[in-house]
């Protein structure tokens, strides 16, 4: 890998950062996207089965707000409607919405950081291909003659760089999209739940007149 390297040239060094990049943080995201962490089994029907019984207290809000971006979401709302019980609809749904969006935004940390990987290390790549060719044109002596090995370093450098920058990207971006369709999918989920946390308030509050 070394000899590997060293035949690239400089212009490898920057592929290397960008391949150390995304290897931390498609690990990050790994850990990070867990569904445990983000929607936890039973979580969803303990918050509705407390709910059933009564605003919950503070503490538990608390509680599920810190545990999970599903908690986050849903106690947005309660505390609204502890705060204000006699609060409209509109207002429980605009809570839960500017709770959303922050956790949307959170699910999407660094995925734009990956996506920027993806498509930039084909052109770092191209960036070496460009100056292994310089490196074989200065090869050519001005009698025609040409020197074998500059022609032979620049030749290396063209063809790793270029293959090494599509190793890069390919993987960097699978996992951009795979990453794009969990995070898509969890504010589905998330947004399905507070709508049923949100139809359950407003069937207690009907019975309740």
């Amino acid at each position: 890998m070394l000899s590997i390297i060293q035949a690239a040239g400089w212009p490898i060094w920057p592929l290397i950062a960008c391949s150390v990049v995304a290897l931390a943080l498609i690990i990050e995201r790994f850990l990070n996207l867990r569904r445990a962490r983000i929607i936890p089994s039973g979580l969803m029907q303990e918050i509705l089965n407390s709910v059933q019984r009564g605003v919950p207290a503070p503490q538990a809000l608390t509680a599920w707000e810190q545990q999970s971006a599903l908690g986050a979401v849903l106690a947005s709302g309660l505390l609204a409607l502890q705060r204000h019980p006699t609060c409209s609809e509109a207002d429980l749904r605009t809570a839960m919405e500017t709770a959303g969006r922050v956790v949307a935004h959170q699910l999407e940390r660094y995925l734009s950081t990956l996506a920027t990987i993806a498509s930039a290390a084909p052109l770092l790549g191209l960036l070496g291909t460009v100056v292994g060719m310089i490196e074989i044109f200065g090869s050519q002596a001005p009698a025609g003659s040409a020197n074998p090995a500059q022609l032979a370093q620049g030749i290396s450098v063209a063809l790793y760089n270029t293959a090494f920058g599509l190793m890069v990207a390919i993987p960097a971006l699978m996992f951009w999209r795979y990453f794009r369709g969990r995070v898509d999918a969890y504010v589905l989920t998330l947004e399905a739940s507070a709508e049923q946390l949100l139809q359950l308030i407003n069937a207690l509050r009907r019975a309740a007149r």
